[in-house]
Parts: C-alpha cells; sequence; structure tokens
C-alpha cells in the first residue's frame, strides 16, 4: 500500500493530495488547522471551488495521525512554515519525507523554506522542494505540464519522482537547491509586477519585464550561491505564463488590483518575499531595479507610473 498525507488544504495542497489519490497512491490524508475555513469545507462537503475529494482521501484533524505516513507533502503560507516546522519537531519524524510545494521566502530573514526546516527540526528527515508551473484549473480539466523536484539528495529526488510521476505531470530533476527555491519564490514577485502592468493597461511592458526579470532574478540566485541559470528553468521562467498572464494568478490578480486602487483579499505570496528580497538585496548590495520598483509601489505608497519612469530613465546599458 502506498499511502502519503498532505498538510494544507488550501488550493494546491487540496489539488496535490487529489492528484496523488487518483494518479499515484492508494491512500491520501489531508490535514490543516481545524479553524482553517478551508478545512472545515473539505470536512464537510469533501469539495472545494476547484475538486471534489476521491473517495482514497480522508479528511483529518488529528496531526498525529497524519504524521505515521512516510511521504508528507506540505502546502502551507510560507511566513507560517516555521511555526508549522516547530510543531512537527514534537513528533517522531526519522526517516520521514517531506515534500515542500510552497513559493516563498521567510519575510523576516529571506531565508529558503528548506533552511527554515533544517533550522527547527533536529532529526533525520529527507527533504525535496516542489517547482514550476501549472494551475489547479487547468490540471482538474486534465490539461498536463511539467514541474521540478529538487533536493541535496538525489535518492530523494528519486523517490520522489517515482511515486508522483503520471501522465499529467512530468517531473525533471532539478539540480540546484538554492535557484529552484530562490527562482520559484521570486517568480511571484514577478507576478506582481506584471499584473500592475496589466492594471495600468501597458500590457506592451510585459515582454520586456519577462525578458529583464530573469536576468535580475539570476543574479540574485548568483549572490546566495546559486546558478544563475536556474532563472531559467521551470522553477523561474518556465512558470511565467501561470503566473504573469493567467486570470488564476493571485500574485498577478494582487497586482491588478493595486495599480487600479483596489484590495485582494487572497493570499499573493509575492508580498512578503518582495519585502524579503528587497531587504537582503540591499545587505547584500544585489542589483535588483524591477524588485525594488515594485518594493516601493507596495510598501512605500509609490505610483506605478513613478517607479516606471525611474527605471526608464536609469542609465543606457547593454543588454547583454
Amino acid at each position: 500500500m502506498k499511502n502519503i498525507s498532505v498538510i494544507g488544504c488550501g488550493r494546491w495542497g487540496t489539488f496535490l493530495g487529489w492528484y496523488s489519490a487518483k494518479y499515484c497512491v492508494d491512500n491520501v490524508k489531508m490535514y490543516d488547522l481545524e479553524s482553517s475555513p478551508n478545512f472545515q469545507e473539505l470536512l464537510s462537503t469533501r469539495k472545494n471551488e476547484y475538486l471534489e475529494l476521491e473517495d482514497n482521501m480522508d479528511v483529518i484533524a488529528n496531526i498525529e495521525e497524519v504524521l505515521e505516513n512516510d511521504f508528507i507533502i506540505v502546502s502551507i503560507g510560507a511566513q507560517y512554515f516555521r511555526g508549522l516546522c516547530k510543531q512537527l519537531n514534537g513528533y517522531d519524524l526519522t526517516g520521514k519525507t517531506f515534500l515542500l510545494a510552497m513559493k516563498g521566502l521567510e519575510q523576516e530573514t529571506a531565508k529558503r523554506l528548506s533552511v527554515v526546516m533544517s533550522e527547527e527540526i533536529s532529526q533525520d528527515i529527507r527533504v525535496a522542494v516542489l517547482a514550476g508551473p501549472g494551475h489547479v484549473q487547468d490540471y482538474t480539466k486534465g490539461a498536463p505540464s511539467c514541474v521540478v523536484v529538487d533536493s541535496m539528495d538525489k535518492q530523494v529526488k528519486d523517490d520522489v519522482i517515482d511515486l508522483l510521476s503520471s501522465d499529467l505531470i512530468r517531473f525533471y530533476y532539478g539540480t540546484d537547491l538554492v535557484g529552484t527555491e530562490i527562482g520559484a519564490a521570486l517568480k511571484n514577485v514577478v507576478g506582481v509586477a506584471a499584473g500592475a502592468l496589466d492594471g495600468m493597461g501597458w500590457q506592451g511592458l510585459k515582454g520586456a519585464l519577462m525578458a529583464r526579470a530573469p536576468v535580475e532574478v539570476g543574479r540574485f540566485i548568483e549572490a546566495m550561491g546559486g546558478n544563475s541559470q536556474s532563472a531559467y528553468g521551470l522553477a523561474h521562467l518556465g512558470d511565467y505564463e501561470a503566473t504573469l498572464f493567467s486570470k488564476y494568478s493571485h500574485n498577478r490578480m494582487f497586482g491588478e488590483q493595486l495599480a487600479k486602487g483596489e484590495k485582494f483579499e487572497k493570499l499573493a505570496e509575492g508580498v512578503a518575499t518582495l519585502k524579503a528580497i528587497h531587504d537582503i538585496s540591499i545587505e547584500k548590495n544585489i542589483e535588483m531595479p524591477i524588485c525594488n520598483a515594485i518594493y516601493e509601489v507596495v510598501y512605500n505608497g509609490k505610483t506605478m507610473k513613478e517607479e516606471i519612469s525611474a527605471l526608464f530613465s536609469r542609465g543606457i546599458r547593454q543588454e547583454f
């Protein structure tokens, strides 16, 4: 019997549980805080606005029961992850595999989520991250896509891909954990920028954004010890269509409504990641003009017109 657990009953976590139950394993246990509206919806109706749970999925309120499985997918808000890790460390996790399916950096420290987990869990566990394009709404209609799995341990990557591969999702091996995590997180920030351009009716600039943002992201990845070329892989550039153009993207929609002076109520991870990126770019003197421009709009109340004008007034330079 192949059984897995999922911690996090939001849009992406519920999909990953549904996908695993439908295509890959015999049983899936879904867990979240009982106070979570998403959890309560699944508990009472066994569905959300995107999908209906498979018969071999159980909605569980007891985290001890969820941790009985050896393979656990985590998909919660990145800013809540350290607190979860502190809680998990109180249980016996020895030998368990955790697949982190979130795209973000810790706002206060700018740390990658795999680093946060290593700091808070003192046991011998196996950790991998999942990144890349794909929207729940497309997947549930049978539209296939590709993702990347990365880890410091090749055997962990092998095991994750062997367990979760199907005709719906094609997996690739990541070779740069630093670049994969940072690229995935910064993709959300670029999504906010793209949405702001949409909100202003300046869609023509999205081509320039797509060309220049990976250069900036690659610069940041390299400064953090990764391979700058990872910015051009599935975790970052490969996710642009789903984040910079899709009506389903929370980060793009946040940026669009920001430019229109409206509020977006759903989770947009790019906002917290933006603060982390800004702080560390100042500390390490990393040139991040696009991210800094969006930071000024989101956190300091500047207008997009002001910030784009500032970007356009920068000194002329060679493209490469």
